[in-house]
């Protein structure tokens, strides 16, 4: 930087540069930070100096969180390399809890994608799931959901359930995928070739994007379920063994929300089933 520019640098209020930065940050735009430290580089004020640290700071921070996004996506890199074009990730959900469906979701991605703070969704809150889940459906190609309800969860076993649920989401992508990456399973009965990656929801972009999906729609079910059977606290377990789960559950029974060959809930139907009580 000139001496002139650093005089006129100088000139400029503090309040001034602050407001600055703010909108710069904002936009999370690498060359506007870099521009706004360049010129205020030379600025000797302790306060200026400090806009200049924090500009340099967030540069490295959004690089630093490039790089990790880009490495989620390096295994997905060499399949597109290859020659597939249409590469799915596919993760379900609510294979614990003792209430609700069982949700899986398969998302394809664009080759470039904009997506900071992709991760897997346990590691998330929900506030920056469903904000992710908004900007996954922006950018994605294709999104299937499958789910599998209380019912038909009784009927096959929950991890039969969670196998029909991830086929349904696959069957349910157009355009179809060409390939499948999918956390730590084999989807039956889909005929594009497929790899199940162990732990893939924290090590692979596709599959992350799919669990939050995931995790978000069956979240939003499950607070319907929370309306249409009180008391029971859907809304705040998401169907989960909590303690409040269980103290509803021998209070007032199951309801038609409940995995009946799930052992609390099985308990809690026959010592119900033995004495009169109100129909949930």
């Amino acid at each position: 930087m000139t001496e002139d520019a650093a005089k006129a640098s100088a000139r400029e209020p503090l309040e001034h540069l602050r407001a600055t930065l703010r909108e710069v940050v904002a936009t999370e735009d690498v060359t506007s930070l870099r521009a706004f430290a360049e010129r205020h580089r030379d600025d000797a004020r302790r306060g200026a100096r400090a806009l200049v640290e924090r500009a340099e700071k967030r540069v490295a921070a959004i690089e630093t969180e490039r790089a990790r996004i880009d490495e989620l996506f390096a295994f997905r890199r060499s399949l597109l390399f290859e020659g597939y074009s249409r590469v799915a990730g596919v993760d379900e959900v609510g294979v614990g809890p003792l209430a609700g469906p069982v949700v899986a979701a398969a998302v394809i991605l664009p080759d470039e994608v904009e997506l900071p703070g992709l991760d897997d969704s346990k590691k998330l809150k929900r506030e920056q799931r469903e904000k992710l889940a908004l900007t996954i459906r922006e950018q994605a190609l294709a999104i299937g959901i499958g789910c599998v309800p209380p019912p038909r969860i009784d009927e096959l076993n929950i991890y039969h359930a969670a196998l029909e649920a991830m086929r349904l989401a696959v069957t349910g992508l157009v355009p179809a995928p060409d390939y499948c990456l999918v956390d730590a399973r084999t989807v039956p009965g889909v005929a594009m070739p497929q790899r199940a990656i162990v732990h893939g929801d924290a090590v692979d972009g596709s599959i992350a994007a799919a669990s939050i999906v995931a995790k978000v729609h069956r979240d939003g079910l499950m607070c319907e379920l929370d309306g249409r059977h009180p008391g029971y606290g859907f809304a705040r377990h998401m169907g989960y063994g909590t303690a409040h789960h269980l103290e509803a559950l021998t209070r007032l029974g199951p309801c038609e929300a409940h995995r009946r060959s799930f052992a609390p809930v099985a308990e809690q139907a026959r010592r119900h089933s033995r004495s009169p009580s109100r129909t949930p």
